[in-house]
C-alpha cells in the first residue's frame, strides 16, 4: 500500500470578504481538506461550509485549462485569420485553441485596431475584485496607461460603492474602522440590512457569541434573518425605509439630548444645521409608524434602539441591504451620523463596520478599479465611466471593447436582458476566467487562469487586513496579472514583472498612504495574523482615533430628508397591493455560484435558487411561480412557504444563472455610485399552474 505524503500550507479563503485564514492539507498536489488553525485572528479556528468544503472546483473538468477563441470571431477577422490560423487548433465547434502566447498577441493585436479605429476611449476594463491585489492593480494599470481609457470598474458597483461614497463624503474614508475582535469589546450592536449567519458566517459567530451572553443586539432588516431570534430587538422593517429608520434613530438622540456633546464639539462640522434640519423633518419622529399599518410596533422599538446605541460603547454593521437602494449611499451617510452623534467611532469597540461582499472587493477599489480613483483613492487625470454609464455607451456603439477578469456582469449586473444586447455590440470581448460563466459565452477570447488556492498574493479583507496567499497547489495556468503583462508587452508598454511581489512592491510604492511597510517579507511572517492597512512601520486597527480622514480632520453632518415612495406611502395612502422582492444570498452558495456549483457538498443542498413567501399567499402560488416586471421575467421558481416573510413580501437568492432573476431588476440606482436597487422591486408573481393551464 502506497504511503500518502501530506502537507500543510497556508493561505487565504477564496470566498468573502471575511477573508478567513486557511490550511490546506495538500497530497500529490491534490488538496485532500481545508481547515482553520485556532490561532488564525480572523477565523479564530473555524470556517463556515464554503471554506471548509467549497475546493472540488479547482480540479473540477470544466476548468478553462486553455485559451478558447470563437471561430465566428477568426473568420470576420480577416486579417488575424490570415496571421494567426495556422496556430489554430480545433477545440470542439465553437473555439479553436491555441499557446498563450498566440491567444494574447490576437487579443493586443485587435484592441490595437480597436483604439486606432475609434479612440482610446472605445475601451473598457471590467472586474478584479475576485483576484489578487497584484492582478487587479495591473488590470487598471494596462486600461489607463497601456490602452489610455479612464474606463475601469468592478464589482463593488453592484455592491459597497455607496459605503465607500458615503463615508468618504462624511468622515473621509471608505472602510471599516476597527477590527472583527472588537464585537468582543462593544456593549451595543445594530445589524441593519445583512444577513450575516449566512453571508459572513464567521463574523456572526461573535456577534452570536456576544447576543448570546449580552443580549446586545439589534437587527434590523425587512424580513426576519437568521440572526434575529438571537436579538433583543428583531426589527423588522417595510421595504426602502433605511434612511427613514436611520433619521428617527437621530431625531430621538438629539431630541432627548443623547449625543456626545464634547465629541461633536471637538471632532465634528455642521452639526446646529443638521440638528434643525432632523428636528424639523416631519419623517424623522418614530411617532409616523403609528399610521403605517403592520409596522405600528416600530415607533416605540426605533427609539429604544437609539437609546441603547447612544448610552453604551456601540458598532454598527451593514450589508447590501443598506447599499443596494437608490438612496445607499445617503442612507451610510445616515449611519455614519449616528457615530458623530454619540462618540461611537475611533475607540476601541464602538465603530461602523460595511460587511464587504467579494474576497478581495476592499483590495480592488484600493488598487484603483474604479472610474473615479486611481490606486490609494488619488483623482485621476481623466474620470471614467461606471459600469452602467459603460452599458449605455456600447448601446450607443461608443465602447468597441471590453477585457473583463472575473465579472460575470450578464448574470451578477441588474437589467441583464439590456447588458446582453449591449455586450452584443461590441467588436471584442475578452474574458478571463477559471469557468465558462455566462459572460464567458459572450467572448470571443478565453484565457483560463490561476485559482486564488494556486497563486500567490495579497488580498484585502472588509476590515482592512492584508493577507498574503500562497498555492496550495501547483498549476501550470497564469495569473491574471501574468496574462496582463504579456498583452501590455505586446502593446508597446515597457512590464517587465516576473514576480508577483514585483508587482506588489510598485503597489507599495504608488499607493504608499496604505501600504509602504506592507512587503512580502512582513506578510508572510504575519501569514495567520494578517496586518491592516494602513501600514507603515505598524498596521492599524483602528482608523480615526484623533482625526478623521478629510480634509479638516472633521467629520461632518450632510443631511437629507427621506422621500416618502414605495410601500411606505402605499400602506399610508391605504394602496397598498402586490409584492414587493428583495434578494440576498444563502450559506451554501458564493455570488454566481461559479466555483460552489462545482462541488456536491454544497450544490446538492441548494442547487436552484428558491422564492420565499410568507404562508398566505400559498393557494395564490402554489409550487411553482414566474415573477415579471417591465424588464423581463424570471424562469419558473420553486417556492418555499415561511412565517420569517411579512405578507405581500418576496425574497429570493440569484446564485443560478438559470434562474434569470436579474433579468427583472432596471436601471433604477443609487443617486451618488449607480449602485443598483437590487433590494426592492414591485413584481407580478405569475403561478406557473395557471399558465399551463392557460396554454
Amino acid at each position: 500500500m502506497t504511503k500518502m505524503n501530506f502537507k500543510e500550507i497556508e493561505s487565504v479563503c477564496t470566498y468573502c470578504g471575511v477573508g478567513c485564514d486557511i490550511t490546506g492539507v495538500v497530497s500529490d498536489n491534490k488538496i485532500v481538506s481545508i481547515y482553520a488553525q485556532k490561532d488564525g485572528v480572523v477565523s479564530q479556528g473555524k470556517l463556515c461550509i464554503k471554506g471548509k468544503y467549497g475546493f472540488d472546483f479547482v480540479e473540477d473538468k470544466n476548468r478553462i485549462r486553455e485559451p478558447r477563441i470563437k471561430k465566428s470571431f477568426i473568420d470576420k477577422n480577416q486579417t488575424l485569420r490570415d496571421k494567426y490560423l495556422s496556430k489554430l487548433l480545433p477545440f470542439d465547434e465553437k473555439y479553436y485553441t491555441c499557446t498563450l502566447d498566440t491567444a494574447t498577441s490576437i487579443a493586443s493585436e485587435k484592441l490595437l485596431e480597436i483604439k486606432t479605429k475609434y479612440g482610446k476611449n472605445s475601451f473598457c476594463a471590467i472586474g478584479g475584485a475576485r483576484t489578487n491585489c497584484e492582478s487587479a492593480y495591473l488590470f487598471q494599470k494596462f486600461c489607463r496607461q497601456t490602452i489610455g481609457s479612464p474606463h475601469v470598474d468592478n464589482c463593488a458597483r453592484v455592491c459597497h460603492s455607496p459605503s465607500l461614497s458615503g463615508m468618504r463624503k462624511t468622515i473621509g474614508e471608505g472602510a471599516a474602522t476597527n477590527p472583527y475582535n472588537d464585537i468582543y469589546e462593544c456593549e451595543f450592536m445594530v445589524v441593519i440590512g445583512s444577513n450575516t449567519m449566512d453571508a459572513h458566517p464567521i463574523i456572526a459567530n461573535r456577534m452570536v457569541e456576544m447576543a448570546n451572553q449580552h443580549n446586545n443586539l439589534a437587527v434590523i432588516d425587512v424580513r426576519e434573518t437568521k440572526m434575529a431570534k438571537l436579538a433583543k430587538y428583531n426589527c423588522v422593517i417595510p421595504f426602502e425605509a433605511n434612511l427613514l429608520i436611520l433619521n428617527m434613530m437621530a431625531f430621538v438622540i438629539i431630541d432627548e439630548e443623547l449625543y456626545d456633546k464634547s465629541f461633536i464639539n471637538q471632532r465634528t462640522s455642521g452639526f446646529e444645521e443638521y440638528k434643525n434640519s432632523i428636528l424639523n423633518d416631519p419623517y424623522s419622529d418614530p411617532k409616523f409608524f403609528k399610521s403605517v399599518t403592520g409596522y405600528e410596533y416600530l415607533a416605540k422599538m426605533i427609539p429604544n434602539i437609539a437609546r441603547e446605541y447612544a448610552v453604551k460603547r456601540s458598532m454598527i454593521f451593514w450589508g447590501l441591504g443598506i447599499t443596494e437602494h437608490i438612496d445607499g449611499s445617503r442612507a451610510v451617510m445616515a449611519i455614519t451620523h449616528l457615530a458623530l452623534l454619540t462618540g461611537n467611532v475611533g475607540k476601541e469597540g464602538a465603530g461602523l463596520m460595511p460587511l464587504r461582499g467579494q474576497n478581495n472587493v476592499q483590495g480592488a477599489c484600493d488598487m484603483g478599479c474604479l472610474p473615479y480613483f486611481t490606486p490609494d483613492y488619488q483623482t485621476p487625470d481623466e474620470i471614467g465611466l461606471m459600469t452602467p454609464q459603460l452599458i449605455e455607451e456600447m448601446l450607443k456603439g461608443n465602447v468597441k471593447a471590453l477585457l473583463n477578469m472575473g465579472e460575470d456582469i450578464t448574470h451578477i449586473h441588474p437589467n441583464v436582458n439590456k447588458v446582453k444586447k449591449a455586450i452584443s455590440k461590441l467588436e471584442f470581448i475578452m474574458v478571463q476566467e477559471l469557468f465558462m460563466t455566462d459572460i464567458a459565452h459572450h467572448a470571443d477570447i478565453i484565457i483560463g487562469v490561476r485559482s486564488a488556492y494556486e497563486k500567490t498574493g495579497v488580498y484585502v479583507n472588509a476590515m482592512r487586513r492584508l493577507h498574503l496567499s500562497q498555492p496550495l497547489v501547483q498549476s501550470p495556468l497564469p495569473d491574471d496579472w501574468e496574462v496582463i503583462n504579456m498583452m501590455a508587452q505586446k502593446l508597446g508598454s515597457d512590464y517587465d514583472y516576473q514576480s508577483s511581489e514585483e508587482v506588489w512592491d510598485e503597489v507599495r510604492t504608488v499607493a504608499h498612504r496604505r501600504f509602504s511597510g506592507a512587503n512580502y517579507y512582513r506578510l508572510e511572517r504575519h501569514r495567520k495574523r494578517g496586518m491592516q492597512w494602513p501600514v507603515m512601520h505598524e498596521d492599524t486597527p483602528r482608523l480615526h482615533l484623533l482625526d478623521f480622514r478629510t480634509d479638516d480632520g472633521l467629520g461632518r453632518f450632510i443631511y437629507k430628508q427621506w422621500e416618502k415612495r414605495g410601500m411606505v406611502e402605499e400602506i399610508v395612502e391605504d394602496n397598498f397591493h402586490g409584492y414587493y422582492l428583495t434578494t440576498g444570498r444563502t450559506l451554501v452558495h458564493y455570488n454566481n455560484s461559479a466555483q460552489t456549483n462545482k462541488s456536491m457538498k454544497l450544490n446538492s443542498k441548494y442547487d436552484e435558487d428558491v422564492l420565499l413567501c410568507n404562508p398566505q399567499e400559498e393557494d395564490k402560488f402554489g409550487d411553482k411561480v414566474i415573477l415579471k416586471t417591465i424588464y423581463g421575467e424570471t424562469e419558473a421558481l420553486s417556492v418555499k412557504y415561511t412565517d420569517k416573510i411579512k405578507p405581500q413580501t418576496l425574497f429570493c437568492t440569484f446564485h443560478h444563472s438559470k434562474s434569470g432573476i436579474n433579468r427583472i431588476f432596471g436601471d433604477e440606482c443609487d443617486e451618488f455610485v449607480m449602485t443598483a436597487r437590487f433590494k426592492s422591486l414591485k413584481v407580478e408573481v405569475l403561478p406557473v399552474s395557471d399558465m399551463i393551464s392557460c396554454s
